[in-house]
């Protein structure tokens, strides 16, 4: 600056020492005076060195001035350069989103943080406000603008508000905004500089243990966290129960906050599941165990009491979870249950033995009686009334036979649980079942169809399924319709590692509706004939199940029955 200063002044004074000379030799043309020219001469260099002196004076002073300034602007811009710096520095360490708001303009400014954490491009973002409360969820909108504007109005500094922001996707991220208000020296708000960040996880990590914190609370079984450590072979001090704990144990969390919650408090706890339990805390082992507890009334309880234990994120156990649950009422059942089976095995077998008492000791009289009936039978008796009550009594003892008969072949199949089976053919089952009903055939000539194409061996025994299908035959025979030919349909087919054998017939059918229940029970009848004893299904329903089969039955009245018998078919 001063070299300047100094060029200046000195150009000023070559040029004003210049001109004066040309000045003056003009008007030695005019002015003969020598002596006066002379004076207006030096006058004039005085004049031009004294100005010049001046001149530098007033140009040093400026120049004094312009360097303050220049300084200052230097500073100014020095400060600005480092704070944007600093602030590109911030902007790319966070991952806030900045926004700028001039309040008066309405003018909108956001940092590439809503690129990164929103997903929308530079041409996407809006320049006002609006763009901002336009992204704001519908539910969230009005209750922030009207937090935001009266923050406003207050003129305080600092604002923070949550609410969900839409992204580019369309989907919505909960955020934390908070704003700084600039004002002017009147108190206006004229600007508001803000960072929104992102804390859509720690929303839903809040609402899942808000969850949790539910599922604890209103959990019926008692729940209690404990610390990981246990001293002196105690189970681990607790730091957390819930409300089912003091329900069950009587105790409040804060009369065992910070102590062992031990169960083992009754004489008659279990030593056993006790040690189990210390080892497998002492194992970091999860462990179930069931003993005898006291509650604070000193009443004894059964609980079912297990230990899992909790780790870190570095694998390290951090705590125990305990689940108990009050079991007495289970345990009684369990004892009830006990209690019943063995009288109901006891029971069975007191039924079993009268069953074989009944059918073999009574076998003997009713032998005497048929063969003294028989005897009788060759002497004419006069007396009519006398041979009245001899026909009924042999009618009788004729029906108490065939009842001990027919219990003798239920014995026989409930007192054989296994059965050998063997593999035959199902074609040659039939013809001896054919063989044995010729008469009934021949007789009433029913269409019957066979189809075994499909299974025509099976692995089952022999007279078991003999017996079956003459039942299920005779039934049919028996009660076929009036009103239309007898048909009768027998189909065999595979279904895995199964048979399933198909009888159908278009007989009188039964009402499955009023008797489903009763079809196949003991002395069930359902149709009105003289012969009929509700034995047969009953028997054929034992063979089937004995073998290890199913029976279905599906009919309808005037229409028809299908039996679907199912049989494993492995040796």
């Amino acid at each position: 600056m001063k070299s300047k200063t100094n060029q200046v002044i000195i150009i000023y004074i070559l040029i004003s020492m210049f001109v004066a000379i040309v000045s003056h030799k003009l008007l030695q043309q005019y002015i003969s005076d020598s002596n006066h020219q002379f004076f207006n001469f030096t006058k004039d260099i005085l004049f031009i060195f004294f100005t010049g002196i001046i001149f530098k004076l007033i140009l040093s002073k400026n120049d004094t001035r312009n360097i303050a300034i220049f300084e200052k602007l230097k500073n100014s811009n020095d400060e600005i350069k480092e704070s944007n710096e600093k602030y590109d520095i911030v902007a790319k360490a966070t991952s806030d989103t900045i926004w700028d708001w001039k309040i008066q303009e309405d003018s909108f400014s956001w940092n590439k943080g809503i690129e990164s954490v929103f997903g929308y491009t530079e041409d996407e973002v809006g320049d006002s406000s609006k763009w901002w409360f336009d992204k704001i969820h519908p539910e969230d909108s009005i209750k922030m603008s009207i937090r935001l504007y009266s923050f406003i109005e207050q003129k305080t500094e600092n604002w923070q508000d949550q609410y969900r922001f839409k992204c580019a996707d369309n989907s919505y991220k909960y955020v934390l905004d908070k704003g700084f208000l600039l004002k002017d020296e009147n108190g206006k708000a004229i600007r508001m500089i803000g960072a929104i960040q992102d804390i859509t996880k720690q929303k839903e990590e809040e609402q899942r243990l808000k969850l949790l914190e539910t599922v604890f609370t209103q959990s019926k079984d008692s729940i209690i966290i404990t610390e990981a450590n246990s001293f002196d072979g105690k189970i681990p001090n607790v730091i957390y129960a819930n409300p089912a704990f003091s329900s069950m144990s009587g105790y409040e969390f804060e009369e065992i906050s910070g102590k062992s919650a031990d169960p083992f408090n009754s004489p008659n706890s279990d030593i056993n599941e006790l040690e189990k339990l210390l080892s497998s805390i002492k194992n970091k082992q999860e462990c179930l165990i069931e003993t005898i507890s006291l509650n604070k009334n000193k009443e004894e309880y059964w609980v079912r009491f297990s230990m899992i234990p909790i780790y870190n994120a570095e694998n390290e156990l951090s705590h125990w979870i305990s689940i108990q649950r009050d079991i007495t009422d289970e345990k009684k059942q369990e004892k009830e249950k006990e209690q019943l089976i063995r009288e109901l095995t006891q029971n069975n077998k007191d039924l079993k033995q009268f069953s074989y008492i009944t059918s073999h000791n009574l076998r003997a009289p009713l032998s005497n009686l048929t063969g003294l009936l028989n005897l009788l039978e060759d002497i004419p008796i006069e007396n009519q009334e006398l041979k009245e009550i001899l026909n009924g009594f042999n009618k009788s003892t004729h029906l108490l036979n065939d009842t001990i008969n027919d219990l003798v072949k239920v014995i026989i199949i409930k007192d054989n649980p296994s059965i050998q089976k063997e593999a035959v053919l199902i074609k040659e089952i039939f013809e001896n079942v054919f063989s044995q009903l010729n008469f009934q055939i021949e007789l009433y000539k029913p269409i019957i169809k066979l189809n075994f194409e499909k299974v025509s061996i099976i692995n089952i025994n022999k007279a078991y399924i003999e017996s079956i299908l003459l039942n299920l035959l005779t039934n049919a025979i028996k009660y076929k319709s009036e009103n239309r030919k007898l048909k009768i349909t027998i189909t065999t087919q595979e279904i895995d590692d199964t048979v399933v054998l198909v009888f159908k017939d278009n007989g009188i059918g039964i009402d499955l509706e009023r008797n489903r229940d009763k079809v196949f029970g003991l002395y069930q009848r359902f149709h009105n004939y003289p012969d009929s004893k509700g034995l047969g299904l009953y028997l054929v329903k034992s063979q089937v199940e004995t073998m290890g089969g199913t029976i279905e039955i599906e009919s309808e009245v005037n229409k028809g029955t299908t039996f679907t018998l199912t049989f494993k078919n492995k040796q």
